[in-house]
């Protein structure tokens, strides 16, 4: 039997309550991948991270291994930045760290407990067609085709996900998936079925109100609370729809669940996407295995 730390934190989180939840298990050497899978279902959360030494020792703080609740991740969001927070009081880094990624090294930064992350993409990001027509991914999500600002899109800056630009907040409010027609829904790469619906809000200059759904293993829609990789895509949408740069938004989801989160998205003019938003750690503990 052996038996593990682990850290959970609270990202995007403006509030001890607020945000998207974390845990970190501290150092997982000896863990095989079945242990973390069993470790992510048991915890139950969006994302479980794994800390392990750099296979790139040369580049970056620390390799970083990430599980839902029922598969492994190439790269997310808020564990990038909840895993950073941890890495640097674990290994006394500093302010600035590289986090090691089955999608690449990530660069992560600080400002006290507010992190950031720069996306792995290189150059212009990876898009492609919703899939459906407008009018049947609107009536997907409960929307009418009206409220589309554009014909939804995929985009990759590091995990692939579907982007929904809508007219108004009103619409994002709105949104409400059809779970009995999840056959339908378009498909990642990873044969996840998500949408990201977002609008730019008229009344506050440089904010963004989003929401994220995804199908859940046994069927149904969930909602996550704040999703950083999609909020990169974000980026990788504005670069793609040749949106004027630098740009800066502040990004608010996660209150029609209850969790209120807050991300900060800079896209520089050469293109770099960066993503940010503060870490609360809320707890410690063990496990044995």
């Amino acid at each position: 039997m052996t038996t593990y730390a682990f850290r959970l934190l609270n990202v995007f989180a403006e509030s001890t309550f607020g945000g998207n939840p974390l845990c970190v298990f501290e150092d997982a050497r000896g863990m095989d991948d079945a242990t973390m899978q069993a470790l992510a279902l048991q915890f139950n959360l969006s994302e479980t991270t794994f800390i392990l030494p750099s296979g790139q020792a040369s580049e970056a703080s620390a390799r970083v291994r990430i599980f839902t609740t029922g598969y492994e991740m190439r790269f997310a969001g808020h564990p990038t930045l909840g895993t950073a927070h941890v890495v640097r009081e674990l290994a006394g880094t500093g302010d600035a760290l590289t986090l090691e990624f089955a999608a690449g090294v990530v660069p992560v930064t600080a400002q006290g407990d507010v992190w950031t992350f720069t996306a792995p993409h290189r150059g212009k990001p990876k898009t492609a067609p919703a899939g459906l027509p407008d009018a049947g991914m609107a009536s997907l999500l409960g929307l009418r085709e009206q409220d589309l600002l554009m014909p939804p899109m995929w985009v990759d800056t590091g995990a692939d996900q579907l982007l929904v630009p809508v007219h108004s907040v009103d619409a994002v409010r709105r949104a409400s998936p059809d779970s009995a027609r999840l056959d339908q829904w378009p498909q990642s790469s990873l044969g996840r079925k998500t949408a990201y619906v977002f609008a730019f809000d008229p009344e506050q200059s440089g904010r963004v109100l989003s929401r994220y759904f995804f199908t859940k293993q046994g069927g149904g829609v969930a909602e996550d609370p704040g999703t950083g990789s999609a909020c990169a895509n974000l980026g990788g949408w504005l670069l793609a729809t040749g949106h004027a740069l630098p740009a800066h938004y502040a990004i608010d989801q996660g209150d029609a669940v209850g969790r209120p989160c807050r991300l900060r998205l800079a896209v520089d003019a050469e293109g770099a996407i960066r993503v940010g938003g503060r870490v609360l750690e809320i707890g410690r503990g063990t496990v044995t295995v």
